[in-house]
Formats: structure tokens, sequence, C-alpha cells
């Protein structure tokens, strides 16, 4: 490459990875809290801890590269290229700072996998507090923190663990790119993922946070130092949802491959397009929403403090104004999964395609007119209740739409029962069950009894953890070949599918029934009356976890041990990501690929291949 004259040969040596920006970080919050104890206005530390946290992220990422690049350019120097072919194999890639779409999918997953394990264990702690009606094992002030630091783990790990690591490995594979829009950025949404779970793990040095994962003022106000974990951690994952749906939709917009035209792109890239914008439009809200409470904490203004003139209801709005999007910012990528996966294992054309299209977009276009159904219990304006339970009930529509569409291609199929298709059957189960216990909660006589109790906590976990964690389950087995290169074992995958799958039912369906007792939630001491209940809730919460734990055995077995290499395309699939070799080339495709059929031509008589790829080995794709 010739280098014009006016550009240095020169690079930045720094050497950067996660070592060296952990070892900036140590200083970096030290210099925060020192700081913001020398101006704070007041005497209670936040100001310290807030700025120590910020500036602690920032080395962090300094450490790791980030500064490399606007230095480059501020002094003229040759800028790193975005693609480096020497240093795209080998385990140290994971702990630097790699552009390629490809390692930051790999980089997503082991993080989200290693979070999903200490949300486990927080659960199997609460689940161990409730074995005995009264609060002997855990007080109640332990009680709420441990379930606010389960709750925004677990929200913070189900909002990117398919866009993370499926969305970013694969949409660009599946749309005939090569890299995505702005490799940087999406670099970006990784990086500040492990210091925001490092954050909010913090709070439990500060005695934890005593508002459960919604923050309702004014115990947030009142509340101490692990607060300020809270604000800044789920700040952090503002900004991975704000830059990885910035990225997400440049590049399905902008770099999709010549005849890769709306109508022929995969299901699952639809399901990624819509939450992209989910996220771009309501995580600046919650951004600004916790700017507001840090402004609270740190400047005594009072925008939430009522004995001030503030409002407790604005931050109720506010943080819901977000977390009701944010809900099928988890389900609709699983929604994606689901209608992918099967049309492939059915060996028929998904049915109803554009139909699928369209309830993707109307579960998103409704998700922001119901989120004051939160607030049916808490003061909201009897005037406003009927549109909010009309529109929370008019969700089930675009919902059922996604149904039928996945019910239509199943109709008269050949059913090939892989363990992915097993997945996606037992998420059709499970969110049916959460789907219908959440139209008894949209209606405001109903609410107002179960609001409160392990009901709604059930039907919460029949949608989030029964439908979108076993569609991440059914994703693993199909998508894992192609990512890891190495099969994992079905059998092993089929054990793990039905001791799940019963465990999962075994658990949450009693909590109906617990709910309907009016046992209430987020309390550590209930009626002994419910103690059975509770115990077989627990017992069966414990293997709950020992199915998750024989997912972690299944792949260290198929990676490390039997590591039985993975065809190209063992699913027979048409799609376009499974007509590259595997392991992925570094430039995904020797050419950019001319796309001139559609993905899901299963049955039909003189289907064309889904692509011309110039030549390169891969496959052509079942019939």
């Amino acid at each position: 490459m010739v280098v014009p004259e006016h550009v240095s040969e020169r690079r930045l040596s720094i050497p950067n990875n996660a070592i060296t920006g952990i070892l900036l970080a140590i200083p970096g919050y030290f210099a925060g809290v020192w700081l913001g104890t020398l101006f704070g206005l007041n005497d209670d530390q936040n100001t310290g801890v807030i700025l120590g946290y910020v500036f602690a992220t920032v080395a962090f990422l300094a450490g790791v590269g980030f500064l490399n690049y606007p230095l480059e350019r501020l002094f003229g120097w040759r800028v790193s290229p975005l693609t480096d072919p020497d240093e795209n194999r080998g385990v140290g890639r994971f702990f630097r700072l790699s552009l390629d779409h490809k390692v930051i999918g790999l980089q997503y997953l082991v993080t989200i996998l290693i979070m999903l394990l200490f949300g486990g264990i927080g659960a199997m702690m609460i689940r161990t507090s409730l074995l005995v009606p009264d609060s002997s094992i855990t007080p109640s002030g332990n009680y709420i923190s441990l379930i606010g630091l389960h709750s925004v783990m677990m929200i913070f790990i189900t909002s990117a663990v398919i866009v993370g690591p499926f969305g970013n490995y694969l949409v660009p594979l599946m749309i005939g790119a090569r890299r995505m829009a702005f490799p940087r950025l999406e670099a970006l949404s990784f990086w500040v993922v492990p210091p925001a779970a490092v954050i909010l793990a913090a709070a439990t040095f500060w005695g934890g946070f005593p508002t459960g994962w919604t923050g309702y003022p004014p115990l947030s106000e009142q509340a101490s130092q692990a607060m300020d974990s809270y604000i800044v951690g789920f700040a952090l994952i503002a900004v991975a949802l704000v830059t990885s749906a910035i990225n997400m939709l440049a590049t399905i917009i902008g770099l999709r491959a010549p005849g890769m035209t709306w109508t022929r792109l995969p299901i699952f890239v639809w399901g990624i397009f819509t939450t992209s914008i989910l996220g771009l439009l309501a995580a600046p809200v919650l951004a600004a929403a916790l700017f507001m409470l840090t402004l609270d904490r740190t400047t005594q203004t009072s925008f939430f403090l009522a004995s001030n003139g503030g409002s407790n209801y604005l931050w109720e709005n506010l943080f819901w104004f977000f977390g009701h999007p944010e809900v099928y910012i988890f389900i609709l990528p699983a929604f994606g999964i689901i209608m992918e996966i099967v049309p492939h294992f059915a060996r028929k054309p998904l049915w109803g395609y554009r139909t699928g299209v369209v309830g993707l977009f109307g579960v998103m276009l409704l998700s922001f007119f119901v989120w004051q159904h939160h607030l049916f219990v808490s003061g909201i304006a009897p005037v406003l209740r009927p549109f909010y339970m009309l529109s929370t009930e008019l969700i089930s529509i675009p919902t059922g739409i996604i149904f039928l569409v996945t019910l239509g291609t199943l109709w008269r199929a050949r059913v090939w029962f892989t363990v992915p298709m097993l997945f996606c059957m037992g998420f059709l189960f499970n969110f049916l069950i959460g789907g219908v216990s959440g139209v008894y909660l949209s209606d405001v006589p109903t609410d107002v009894t179960l609001h409160g109790s392990y009901f709604s906590m059930a039907h919460f976990h029949y949608t989030i953890m029964g439908g979108e964690i076993f569609a991440l389950m059914a994703a693993a087995y199909y998508w894992l070949p192609k990512m890891t290169g190495k099969m994992l074992s079905p059998t092993i995958g089929r054990i793990h599918f039905w001791w799940m799958f019963i465990a999962f039912n075994s658990t949450f369906f009693p909590l109906f029934i617990v709910g309907l007792l009016n046992m209430p939630r987020r309390v550590s001491s209930y009626d002994p009356a419910l103690v059975g209940l509770n115990r077989w809730v627990t017992v069966s919460a414990y293997f709950l976890f020992g199915s998750m734990v024989l997912f972690a055995a299944n792949l260290i077995y198929s990676w490390f041990f039997v590591a039985r290499p993975a065809l190209a395309n063992p699913w027979h699939a048409r799609s376009l990501e499974w007509q590259v070799p595997t392991p992925v080339p570094a430039r995904n495709f020797e050419r950019v690929p001319l796309v001139v059929a559609g993905p899901y031509d299963y049955g039909i008589p003189n289907a064309r291949p889904v692509a011309d790829l110039g030549g390169m080995v891969g496959a052509t794709g079942g019939g």
C-alpha cells in the first residue's frame, strides 16, 4: 500500500488489550473518586463514586485501544486497518479490540454466558431464601438487594443475549456483507459490557440497592452509593443498546448484497431490524432519566423528589417508556429466530413471510403505547386506564400473527426434529402460556389484584425465560457449528431440552398458583400455608439450573474433548450464512454475492440456489 506523503508511517505502539484496560481502570476509578470528593456539592460521596465509575470506564476503553484511532488521525499517523488477516486466529484476539464482527459476536457469546451463570446463581440464592416462610435465611433488606441485583443483571443479559452474539456474527453473513457498517462502533457496543457488569456487581460492596430493578424514587434518592452502581451500570446498558442499534440499522439498510431485496431478507434479520429501532428510540429515554437521577443525587436538584417539588411519577413514566419496549427488545429477536429456524427443518417455505414481517413491525409500534399498564396500581389517572388497557390487549394481535405464521409453516410439514427444532417447539408452548397470562394482566381489575403477586412474576418468566432463553438455545444448537466450527452433541442436546423444558414448567407454573393465593413478590416472608408449593418450586429451580450446567458441559465436551468438525452446511439450509465455508473466511465472501432467490424456497420445483457466490466452496442449500 502506498502511503500519502502527508501521512506518517508511525503507529501507536501501546499494548492494547483487556489487561491494559484493567490496569488503567483502577487508577482511573480512584482519580474520579478524588475529584468528586474534592468538588462535590454534598458529603455523601455520590459524586465521587459516579465520577470514579465514569473515569474507570473511560480508562478501560482507552486501555483496550479506543483512543488509538482518534490519536492516529489527530497526529497524522498511519491509521490501523479495519481487518488484519494475521490476527484472525488465536485466543488472544478475544482479549483485544477487534473490528471483525465474527470475533465480536464470539466475545459477546462468552461474556453473556458468564454473566448468565452469575445471574442464575443469584436466582438460586433467591429460591433458597424462600425455602422457609420467614426471613431467617436472608434478612429482608438483603433479600430486596439480591432481587435488585439479579433483576438488573438478567435484564442486561436478556437485552443483549441474542443481538450481541448472533446479531453481530450473522447479520453481515445473512445479507451478503463483508463487515458491519461501523466496526469501531460495533466493538464499542461490546466493550462497555464488561465494565457495566463489574460496576453492577460492585453494588454488593455498598450493601446493594433497595429499589429492585425499577429504581423508583424516593428510595433511589435516599439509597447508599450502591445506587450509583445502578445508575452508571444501567447507563452503560443504554450506550450498548444505542450503539448496537445504529450499527445494525446502518448495516441492514446500506450493506445488503446485490439482489438482497427487502423481500428476500431472512426473517431473523427483520427481527434484528425491528429490535434495533426499539433500542434506538427507547434507550435514550432511559439515559436521560438516569442523568436526571444523577443530578438529584449529586447536585441537589429535585426532578423526582416530591418533597422539593419534583414527581416520582415522572421517573415511573420515563422508566417504563423504556422498560416496556425493552421487553420487546428481548422477544423480537427470539421471534425472528423461531421463524428463521422452523422453515429449514419443516422443509417448507415460511408461510406468510410478509405477514410475519408485518407482525414484527406491529409489535414494535404498539410497544410504545402500553407502558402505563405498569402504573395501573400507582395512581394513573382513571381516564387513561381504558386506553392503555386496550393498547395492551391489542399487542396480542401482531403477536398472534407471528404464532400463526410459525404454525402455518408447520402445517402438514415433514418436520426434522433436530435439537434446534425441539427448542423451537418448547418456545411455542411456553410463550403461549406467557402470552395468555399477559392478557389477564392487561385488564385493570385483574391487574390491580395480581400486579404485586407471583402471578405477574410467573408471566414475565414464561415470556422471557420460556420464550427468549428457549429461542437462545435453539439458536445456539443451530448456529454454533457455523460460529465455532464444532458440532454440539445431539444426544446431550436432546437430554438438555427435555430436562430444561420439564424443569422450567415445574418451576414457574406453580408460581401462577401461589400468585392467585396472594403471595407477594419481592418479599422474603409469606403465608406458611404456601411452604409446600414454594419448596417444590425451589427444588425444581435447582433442577432447572442443572439443565443449564448440562448445556455448559455439552459446550466443553463438544469443543474440547470430541471436537467434531462441523460441515459447511450440516442442516442443508438455503440461507446465505450456510453457503460459506466453515470456519468462515476473514472477509466472509471471496466476492460480494449476487442474491438470486429467497432463503426459504424449499419444495419448489427448479428452485434456484440462493446466490451466485463466484465459485466459493460452501453448499448449495437443501431443496
